[in-house]
Order: structure tokens, then sequence, then C-alpha cells
């Protein structure tokens, strides 16, 4: 097994922005002149295309619907929680740089707030769908629900394609679509936070832009944002090292060890490349990874901080001298012991899942597993940390970033990680005892305790006439 890197120096580098997603120093997109910087300068390229199977709502519905019935939910109650409870569908018009008048479409999907105020984040990309949306909302209102933090769901989109926009062009976008959802957003009603093509500078102009129509600042309208400006520490990591304690805590409830188990890592952004890196300090030797450009595998282990270091510098994985390239593909295919997709919704279908080696898959994405998919898993007893509780850690800080900025005192680092540690682990224990006790797998075990807390709330409040 390659040693796993642990100086200060590597870790530094890490923070300082390893992955492409976060990167504010890319190259010009040739398709504009050389005196403009693109958004994807800001936003970063890691973004892998849809499989698309199944629609997105009606797949997760499906769980939904799987986790209520063993759950025995009165009728009423099923429709209460199935249906969400607003839809937003704006016009985002922005004068182009080039003088042209442009209207964007722009979506906002609350879908439930029974336990606290919507949460939930905002994507800029040419697929999004209001279906799309509103099953992201809903996964957050189980997510919020699984990690037991006073959230509900939301989710939110406009359609346009970052990589042919100016970053005044995105920051337009931004602000008008900020600006017609004034009276969605707030700090006690709905809190955006990042997505796919989204991040810290598009969450500052969020929260700029809402709190000069509130005339003062007004820090908790978003997570996410940059730390100077009311921002957590440990929150751009914070997906990642949830995937990171999940997998721990999964091995070690298998009775598998952590040194030498070989992790294959789709999606080399944020979420990925942190997961791949605490995962690496773990003991785990990661042998693949792959973003837009590619896959590349090393069946003797891939130096993680190596392969940041060089996305740093070269934007994609493509050319690594540390590994072989493969077909992208072929990453799920490998002889692994873990699994982790973390770039976009549908990776893992009817089509691969039966081809799938790994004895653990950890959704760091949202949706990676479509629901034709899960039954080929779980006959093939394939150990599925669903995405509601493998990826929770960046909801977690969010919640952890919003109570700072409401009282004003913020946390250290060693605060932050060490309460998302017993907030993940305490979940996945919660989790792994229901799946035990009505003999489930995780991922409607996971469904089963969500809806469950959520409906507790309905119960107790009653219906609003």
């Amino acid at each position: 097994m390659r040693p796993s890197p642990t100086s200060a120096n590597s870790r530094d580098q890490h923070e300082r922005g390893a992955s492409a997603e976060c990167k504010e120093t890319m190259t010009e997109s040739p398709r504009l002149t050389s005196r403009q910087r693109t958004a994807q300068d800001i936003l970063g390229p890691d973004k892998d295309p849809h499989l698309a199977e199944d629609n997105p709502f009606e797949a997760m519905m499906a769980r939904f619907d799987h986790a209520a019935e063993l759950l025995e939910l009165d009728p009423g109650m099923y429709q209460v929680l199935r249906m969400p409870e607003k839809q937003v569908i704006v016009s985002v018009p922005i004068e182009r740089d080039n003088g042209q008048i442009e209207v964007f479409t722009g979506y906002r999907v609350i879908h439930n707030t029974s336990r606290g105020p919507g949460k939930g984040g905002i994507r800029f990309d040419t697929r999004v769908t209001l279906d799309e949306v509103k099953a992201l909302a809903a996964w957050m209102t189980w997510k919020c629900g699984v990690v037991n933090i006073p959230f509900g769901g939301a989710k939110g989109g406009v359609v346009c394609d970052p990589t042919t926009l100016s970053v005044h062009e995105l920051e337009r976008i931004t602000r008008r679509f900020t600006a017609a959802l004034l009276d969605t957003l707030g700090p006690e009603s709905d809190i955006p936070a990042p997505d796919v093509n989204t991040n810290e500078r598009v969450m500052a102009w969020i929260m700029d832009t809402f709190s000069m129509h509130q005339r003062h600042p007004v820090t908790a309208v978003v997570t996410g944002k940059p730390v100077e400006m009311g921002g957590s520490i440990g929150r751009r990591e914070a997906t990642g090292r949830g995937c990171m304690i999940a997998t721990r805590d999964a091995l070690k409830l298998l009775g598998l060890p952590l040194r030498g188990t070989k992790l294959a890592v789709q999606g080399f952004g944020n979420v990925g490349s942190t997961a791949a890196l605490l995962l690496e300090g773990e003991g785990l030797t990661v042998v693949a990874a792959s973003d837009v450009s590619g896959a590349i595998y090393n069946p003797n282990g891939i130096y993680v901080d190596d392969a940041i270091a060089w996305v740093r510098e070269h934007r994609y994985l493509e050319g690594y001298p540390g590994a072989e390239a493969i077909p992208p593909d072929q990453l799920f295919t490998l002889d692994v012991d873990v699994l982790l997709p973390a770039a976009t919704e549908n990776a893992i279908t009817r089509k691969n899942a039966g081809d799938i080696q790994a004895k653990v898959i950890c959704e760091g994405a949202n949706g990676p597993t479509t629901a034709g998919a899960d039954r080929i898993l779980e006959e093939n007893g394939v150990f599925v940390i669903p995405d509601i509780l493998a990826n929770a850690g960046g909801v977690t800080v969010s919640y952890f970033e919003w109570a700072q900025d409401r009282m004003g005192y913020f946390w250290s680092e060693d605060m932050v990680n060490d309460r998302l540690e017993g907030i993940i682990t305490h979940a996945f224990n919660d989790v792994s005892g229901v799946a035990k006790r009505y003999k489930v797998n995780m991922r409607v075990a996971a469904y089963m305790l969500a809806i469950e807390r959520v409906a507790a709330v309905h119960r107790l409040r009653g219906l609003y006439a």
C-alpha cells in the first residue's frame, strides 16, 4: 500500500482550494475575449453528465412510498409529506456584456418546513428542471431529518450555462434571481447554500442583495459563504468529511479494516477530493478517480494530494502522471472495496449496477443511484450508505454556520469537526438500528427514520385550517 501523506503542508494546500470546483485562478474561456473572466474561472468545471434513467422526483418518491408503506403512514399524512409546500418559477432577465437582453428561468422549491426553515442549495446548469429541483428539495427534507437538525428541505436553480457567462453576467443573474425571491428567502424561512456550479462568491452576492433590501446585514440568509463575512470554518470540507465519517462507520459495522481497503472515487471536485484525502488519511488506498476529463487508475494507489495539486494546476485529472487513463465507465466495475460516487445524479443505473464489485458504496452526490439499481445492489449484497446520510455533512455544518451567525459567536475548526463527527456517527447508528429492527437496507431505513421524524412534528403541530 502506498503511504498516506498527512503533512501540514499537504493539508494547508488542500484547505487553500484543492478542488477544481472552487478555484478562482483558472484559464479563460476561449469563447470570450481575453479581457473577460468567465464564470467557470470562479465556479470550476467538475460537472459530470446526467445518465438519465428515471424522472428524479418520481425516483425519490419510489423510495418515499416504500418507506411510508412500511411505516403504515396515515393516508392524509402521506399526502402532506409527498407534496412540496411551495414551487416558485421566476424569469431572470439580465443585460449581457454585449448589450443584449437575455431571459433565464429560475426555480425555487420549498418541500417542507415543519421542523424549521427550508434549507437547500442553488445550482446553475442547463439541465435544471422543476422535477429535478422538487426531488432535490425533498431529499433535503429527509436529509435534515436523518441527522436531526432543525431545517426543512428546499432547492433552487437557474437554467443557464455558466461556462458561457462572464463573471459580471453571472453576478447579474444571481442578484436578479435573489431579488425575485425576496418574499421567500430569509433566515427564518428559506436559506440557500452552494450547489452545482455555485460557490462562496455566489453566496456572497445573494447575501449582499438580500441585505441591501433589508437595509442591514443579514449574514444568516445563506450558508457556505466566505469565512470573512460570517461563513463557518470547515464548511467547504464538510460534505467530504461527512462521507469519510460514514464510510469509516460502515467499515467498522461490517468488520472490514481501514488500512489497505481500496477506494474508487467518481467525481474529483470538492466533495470527492476531500473525501479521498481524508479516507487516505484513515488508511484507505485510493486506486481510482475521475472527473469530466476522464478516469485514472493505479492499482498500487494514487497519492491524493499529488492528484489535487495536479488538478489545481491543470484543471482536470487528464494527463496525471501517477496513474493510467481508463474509460470513465470502467471505474464503477473495478475490483475495489469502497466506491464513492461524488458527481451528479443517476451515475449508477440498471445498466451498470450488476457489474459493481465494491462491498460498500458511499453516496457523496445527491441521487447517484437510481431506484432501478437499488434492488440489484441489494441482491448482490452491496452495503449502500444512502445520500441523505452519507453527504449530510454539508447541511450539518451549514446548520452550524447558521447558528453561529445568529448568535454572533464563531467556533474553532476542531469544535466544528468534532460536533460534525458526533452528529454523523449518531445518525449512522440510528439508521443502522432501524435497518436491523425492520430488516431493511440502509436507504429504506434512512427514509423511514426521516419520514417518522418529520411526521411526528406534523402530528404535534396539527393542521392549520
